[in-house]
């Protein structure tokens, strides 16, 4: 496995321009003089794994830019997709704090490149800036409500409405290119994410094609029509991971 390029020439995380993006929200804090020679930009080719599952926790990543699948080893070594990351989210946040060893495992999914800040001096700008540590209390308060929501409305749902809650989730969070879902995944990982096998996901995905509910060809996924697929699992919560 390659080493993820590190480079020191950007840095910087000045051209954001999303309102909700964390980093950008909080480049004072992140990008001060004191903190700023401890930040390095990992630069990652698509499929490189750059956490490892069972692996020391040294510190924070927050994505600059690409697509990353965060996901741990289930049952008889299975592996089980708990979200993909897009550019203005933190990865290994659930490993750092008391926790010694990270909890998933990530691999970038497009050539990515990512913001890493150690644990020591995170601990540090938290502790000299009490907006940044409360808004990552927030942050976290956030993530395990969502997580905790997830689980229960999970266990309530078929295999079908496990696997059109997974694409309206990927739908909503990468949008459309022309036509097609902007993350082309395999019927594996789609099986991963959904909790089910990769053949019922084929049958799935196949019944909602005669449907008339999506298109497919061959990695790329089409949405036909959201609100059905919507009204399907309205119980469920749909807005549960935006």
């Amino acid at each position: 496995m390659n080493t993820p390029y590190k480079t020191k020439s950007d840095t910087l995380c000045s051209t954001c321009n999303n309102p909700n993006c964390f980093i950008h929200n909080h480049n004072k804090a992140l990008f001060s003089s004191n903190l700023q020679k401890h930040n390095t930009v990992l630069k990652c080719k698509k499929g490189q794994q750059f956490i490892m599952e069972g692996a020391p926790v040294n510190g924070l990543f927050f994505i600059k830019s690409g697509t990353v699948k965060v996901f741990r080893t289930g049952i008889n070594g299975r592996e089980q997709i708990v979200r993909f990351a897009k550019p203005c989210e933190i990865i290994g946040h659930r490993g750092f704090g008391t926790q010694e060893f990270y909890s998933i495992g990530a691999i970038a999914l497009q050539d990515t490149k990512l913001h890493y800040f150690s644990k020591e001096h995170l601990r540090e700008t938290l502790l000299a800036n009490p907006k940044f540590a409360y808004d990552m209390m927030l942050f976290y308060a956030n993530e395990l409500n969502r997580s905790e929501n997830k689980v229960k409305s999970i266990s309530q749902m078929t295999v079908r409405e496990r696997v059109i809650d997974s694409l309206l989730y990927i739908h909503r969070k990468f949008g459309d290119l022309r036509g097609f879902i902007n993350l082309p995944l395999s019927r594996k990982e789609y099986a991963d994410y959904a909790g089910t096998t990769e053949e019922q996901v084929i049958r799935v995905f196949s019944a909602l094609k005669k449907e008339k509910l999506i298109s497919a060809s061959g990695r790329k996924i089409g949405i036909i029509s959201i609100d059905t697929l919507k009204k399907e699992i309205d119980d469920h919560n749909y807005f549960l991971d935006s």
